[in-house]
């Protein structure tokens, strides 16, 4: 089971070189992951963007573009259209945003005549491996559901859960994240939080352990769990964090990256290939953590 970044390079470099699609590749600290993700043997890219800035770009930072092609598309709507479409007809096996809107890649990942669209719901699983914690933690959906209903909550936790059986975890514990530990009617996020639960019991949600409603505390820490009496064997160790709304989730993300300093990976699944959707303001080392994960669980039934 991989229960690091440093593991996920590796399992990314077992499964081969595979080819990344990126669409509006013309962005230094994209360009720079793609050189990173060649050096490591895990992807070779076909850069789909303006060719004029991508290879000034380049030169500028001494990248290599000889064993990566180049498809000159300057038009930022067109670059995504392109990108996904190489997907489609499996000529890469993965897409990356690079230097266009989130809102632009989708519409083209959603289309339905070049598009990927797959499951019903499509959502974002990130990975973080924080400083003195034992294992990956996944968050979901911390970018691209606002406000999700019961059943896309099911849907998100069947993505995420589909990631965690690709790497390696046969029975990821999902925590239903919620303020209080007790089903509150005031509080919907503890309302769906119960449905979940009894979802999974009924065996509506397989190949997963779903626990909550559960404060953040009693979901990652066994001690917090046992002072405050909770019994359920599985508190305390969540694999999977599910949070009740894109707010919690940004919040959560974010001060996981800025204060706790955890590295971490993220990518759009519930699509025929994973979608690479890493924010402008992403390190290059979180941009090749990302590829590393998405080229890790390509091809693998998601």
């Amino acid at each position: 089971m991989i229960q690091s970044l440093e593991s996920l390079h590796r399992a990314a470099q077992e499964r081969g070189n595979r080819v990344l699609a990126v669409a509006a590749a013309q962005d230094a600290e994209v360009l720079l992951a793609v050189d990173a993700a060649r050096k490591l043997g895990i992807a070779t890219a076909i850069l789909v963007g303006d060719e004029s800035r991508i290879r000034a770009i380049a030169h500028d930072h001494g990248i290599s573009l000889e064993p990566h092609q180049i498809v000159p598309e300057p038009d930022p709507v067109q670059a995504c259209r392109k990108a996904v479409k190489l997907v489609r007809e499996g000529r890469a096996d993965a897409v990356m945003k690079g230097i266009v809107d989130t809102s632009v890649i989708l519409k083209a990942v959603l289309d339905r005549e070049i598009g990927l669209r797959d499951a019903p719901v499509l959502s974002h699983v990130a990975l973080f491996q924080v400083p003195g914690f034992d294992r990956l933690l996944y968050v979901t959906d911390a970018a691209m559901n606002i406000a999700p209903d019961l059943e896309a909550k099911k849907h998100i936790i069947g993505n995420a859960v589909k990631v965690a059986h690709a790497l390696g975890n046969p029975n990821p514990i999902v925590a239903c994240l919620c303020a209080v530990e007790k089903v509150n009617p005031k509080m919907p996020a503890t309302l769906d939080a119960a449905a979940l639960v009894e979802a999974n019991r009924a065996g509506g949600l397989p190949g997963c352990t779903v626990v909550g409603p559960l404060a953040l505390d009693n979901a990652v820490s066994p001690e917090a769990a046992r002072h405050k009496g909770i019994t359920d064997p599985c508190a305390g160790h969540a694999d999977i964090l599910l949070v009740p709304n894109i707010e919690t989730g940004n919040v959560f993300y974010k001060s996981l990256v800025f204060l706790a300093k955890a590295q971490n990976a993220g990518l759009i699944v519930g699509a025929k290939a994973p979608v690479i959707v890493t924010s402008r303001a992403d390190s290059e080392q979180t941009k090749l953590h990302s590829i590393a994960l998405a080229l890790a669980i390509a091809s693998t039934n998601l």
